[in-house]
């Protein structure tokens, strides 16, 4: 994705690599890693579309023909007597009718829609994906075995049938497939194909593409190991996180990501070292303690999970892919890593218990200073994004908005700009979300509104940029 280094600097690169004894003098600069971890939202709920659904009922009287021979490009199947026909009486759903074997498959019928809108298809699964699908006369998908699928968008009214055909381009042929509506308010694909919203998401011909400098790899509830690009029906802050620390930063970058939903920072992430505290007649569990909190007085009853659980599953499976950094990462093998950065999306869950939002800071303040020193990484910058529901200016009127608030003001507090906190000065910033939130709340997902979530990373990736260049 970045500029390509003329043959000119190439070879001043390697003069100045290179002593008089042609041994090396400086090897290639580690891999950046920045380590991502949170709840839900960072696990990620943004809509790439509007849902992908198994076809079936959108076609109408498909027709299986028979072709001898293999398939040929030149040849003009629909000027040729089939060598069989067959009615498929069941097409898409997760049981069709099975084709005929021998020779080229090309199927035929109709379209038709209960909505108006713009789709996308996708034809076959595993090798049946190889073959070329025409709506409405035009090449809707066109994969050749080895190679990746090229797709058009179509627009279709609801209940006019138009054509289609799928012509295979092997013997792997079956009824299976997909549609998918485009064009649905609040989706990355709404928002990039028709609002012109991050372009960099999207290659020249339309499709979505991969960087070949930041990689992405997730673990625990964030799954997933591939090169930054979308990749499945959902995103979080990654994407845009990705982007904009990809094209700052001269290294090639991994995006580790360890997270889970429903947790909160003061029970479930509580990081090794947290004390029992007292609130309200309560004592809350410090780092192994179970349950979570009790009666002042009274003797816990232990239950199936402790306090910091969350934190020893997620950092726990972030050790694990770094200490085997070259069997993971096999493309940057010998390379290495330093891990210069944190990114902190959380805080939904501790606003349903007073005592928690109460200790929020508190606990925040100890999380940024446990994962430094753990991951022995004390110069990594730490970027904390807001809950996007809270404003500065609220006032509270009842007891979930008091401890949102006190969730906010914690968030805001450890930002090295406010002076509070004179060791986080130029380290810690924190990305206030609000503005960029375009609905919903936390626990909500922010209904799944892809812009919220590349807003945010967007602005995470900033955030930590400006921290990194001492700005």
């Amino acid at each position: 994705m970045k500029e390509k280094k003329g043959i000119k600097q190439l070879w001043l690169a390697a003069l100045l690599g290179f002593g008089l004894t042609g041994s090396p003098q400086a090897k290639e600069k580690p891999v950046k890693v920045f380590i991502l971890s949170g709840q839900s939202n960072m696990v990620g709920a943004g809509k790439v579309d509007g849902g992908s659904s198994r076809w079936g009922s959108q076609f109408i009287g498909p027709v299986v023909s028979v072709y001898p021979g293999a398939y040929d490009p030149k040849t003009d199947y629909d000027t040729l007597k089939p060598v069989e026909t067959l009615k498929l009486e069941s097409f898409g759903g997760t049981n069709p009718t099975p084709y005929p074997e021998g020779g080229v498959q090309v199927t035929r019928g109709f379209v038709q829609v209960k909505e108006t809108g713009i789709y996308e298809f996708r034809p076959g699964y595993g090798g049946s994906m190889n073959n070329i699908m025409e709506v409405d006369g035009k090449v809707v998908h066109h994969q050749e075995p080895g190679r990746q699928a090229v797709r058009s968008q179509v627009k279709l009214e609801a209940g006019k049938q138009v054509p289609f055909k799928i012509t295979y381009l092997t013997n792997d042929a079956n009824g299976l497939g997909w549609i998918v509506r485009l064009d649905v308010p609040g989706t990355l694909s709404a928002l990039v194909n028709f609002e012109g919203k991050y372009p960099y998401l999207k290659n020249d011909k339309g499709q979505w593409t991969a960087r070949d400098d930041v990689y992405y790899k997730g673990v625990v509830a964030a799954t997933g190991s591939h090169w930054l690009g979308v990749n499945g029906g959902r995103i979080g802050p990654e994407l845009g996180f990705g982007h904009v620390v990809g094209n700052g930063i001269e290294e090639p970058v991994l995006l580790l990501k360890a997270s889970q939903g429903n947790r909160a920072l003061g029970w479930d992430f509580l990081p090794p070292g947290s004390e029992q505290y007292e609130y309200d007649g309560k004592v809350f569990a410090g780092y192994k303690d179970s349950p979570m909190f009790w009666e002042k007085g009274t003797e816990p009853k232990p239950i199936n999970w402790y306090a910091g659980k969350q934190y020893d599953d997620c950092f726990g499976a972030a050790h694990e892919v770094l200490d085997h950094f070259d069997k993971n990462f096999p493309h940057w093998k010998g390379r290495g890593f330093e891990i210069v950065g944190f990114a902190w999306w959380q805080g939904d869950k501790d606003r349903y218990t007073e005592g928690l939002a109460a200790q929020y800071e508190k606990n925040l303040v100890h999380l940024i200073k446990t994962l430094r020193t753990e991951f022995k990484a004390p110069e990594a910058r730490f970027v904390v994004a807001t809950l996007g529901q809270t404003a500065k200016d609220t006032k509270p009127e009842n007891g979930q908005e008091k401890n949102e608030k006190m969730i906010l003001d914690a968030q805001l507090a450890v930002d090295g700009s406010t002076g509070k906190y004179s060791e986080f000065k130029g380290n810690v910033a924190t990305v206030y979300t609000h503005p960029l939130s375009q609905g919903g709340a936390s626990n909500s997902h922010y209904n799944g509104h892809a812009q919220t979530y590349m807003d945010v990373g967007e602005a995470m990736g900033e955030a930590m940029l400006k921290l990194l260049k001492g700005d």
